[in-house]
């Protein structure tokens, strides 16, 4: 089984994710969505999400093609990559916090799965920063 990991934080489930989640689970037969911890977000874009991290777990795993949802790391936010071993790697168009030393990280924990990048989906109404 051909297994797809993303990544995000889906603080607010909108049309943007959903397509983001169906183009990655097209690269594979088993979907797993890794959840930012709350921890996370605020270091990484300065604020608090407006929903905890189990409660955003709960909105993307009732997701029906979402066959598995986690939440990340707060230590090693790509030990979780070595955990799983994924053959694919879906990034969004707008993921670069996590994915500039992506390549670096993957070599030096031996991992080779396939890395894409999703296409944005109307970026101009669909992107959370927007409909917040």
């Amino acid at each position: 089984m051909k297994i797809v990991l993303t990544f995000g934080s889906f603080d607010h489930v909108h049309d943007g994710h959903l397509y983001y989640l169906k183009e990655a689970k097209k690269h594979g037969e088993y979907l797993i969505v890794v959840i930012a911890r709350d921890k996370t977000i605020e270091k990484i874009k300065g604020k608090k999400p407006k929903y905890p991290e189990l409660e955003r777990v709960d909105h993307v795993q009732s997701i029906p093609f979402v066959d598995k949802v986690i939440l990340g790391g707060l230590d090693d936010p790509y030990a979780i990559i070595g955990e799983i071993k994924p053959d694919v790697i879906c990034l969004g168009y707008d993921q670069f916090s996590f994915s500039g030393n992506l390549k670096k990280e993957l070599k030096k924990r031996m991992l080779n799965p396939e890395v894409y990048r999703i296409s944005a989906y109307k970026e101009h109404i669909y992107k959370s920063s927007k409909l917040k």
